[in-house]
């Protein structure tokens, strides 16, 4: 009989550790399907991140914006020797991206002025005169689409003003964007003393020297 015992004591410390070895195997193998679901989970988080460029639609505006002006403005190189970059970001800077009254609803994009002879809209605008902002009102054009601004942009550069016929003449000489930004400034496009840096920029941030030929 003791030594029934005994087996029967052996049986049981047998099967005990069977069982704690059990309880081992499941804990681990608990763990790392855990693990494994986690990773799985994260790794489908990363995938399913949207790209802040897909749906920010103030970012897919301006990629349009430029997507739509600058096979025009490539003809504008070919035929007046204005450069592209240049031609989109004065664009982009005058207009607001199109989105200004004078580009939205007269089609001017490049802030030309007018005068008596053609057809001209009296609005507010700001210059930059004796070293500050004020606010006067001007005349300026108003076109039939932004296709006809962006060419009469590129004829005042060429043909200069009525009283200086090579007023921008330097702005078709110059062989960057960063020299015609400046030329540009220098020969009174614009009074804001930061135009030829806000165009660079421009002009750099959406590369826009790739449409230069």
């Amino acid at each position: 009989m003791a030594t029934k015992k005994r087996k029967t004591k052996n049986n049981f410390f047998y099967r005990r550790g069977q069982l704690q070895l059990s309880n081992v195997i499941g804990v681990v193998l608990g763990v790392s399907l855990v693990f494994a679901l986690s990773a799985q989970y994260l790794s489908s988080k990363q995938i399913s991140t949207p790209n802040t460029e897909q749906i920010d639609p103030t970012i897919q505006q301006h990629k349009k914006f430029i997507k739509t002006i600058s096979p025009y403005a490539e003809q504008m190189q070919r035929q007046y020797n204005v450069l592209a970059s240049i031609s989109i970001a004065q664009a982009i800077l005058e207009s607001n991206w199109g989105q200004s009254g004078l580009s939205k609803n007269y089609n001017n994009y490049y802030g030309i002025k007018g005068n008596t002879s053609q057809p001209s809209k009296y609005m507010k605008t700001q210059e930059f005169v004796n070293g500050k902002w004020i606010t006067i009102t001007d005349s300026f054009r108003v076109y039939q689409s932004w296709q006809e601004s962006m060419r009469d942009h590129s004829l005042l550069l060429v043909n200069g003003t009525n009283w200086n016929p090579n007023q921008y003449q330097k702005v078709l000489q110059s062989s960057n964007y960063k020299q015609a930004a400046v030329a540009l400034y220098n020969a009174g496009y614009a009074t804001d003393p930061g135009y030829p840096q806000k165009l660079t920029r421009l002009i750099e941030q959406y590369q826009l020297n790739q449409y230069d030929k």
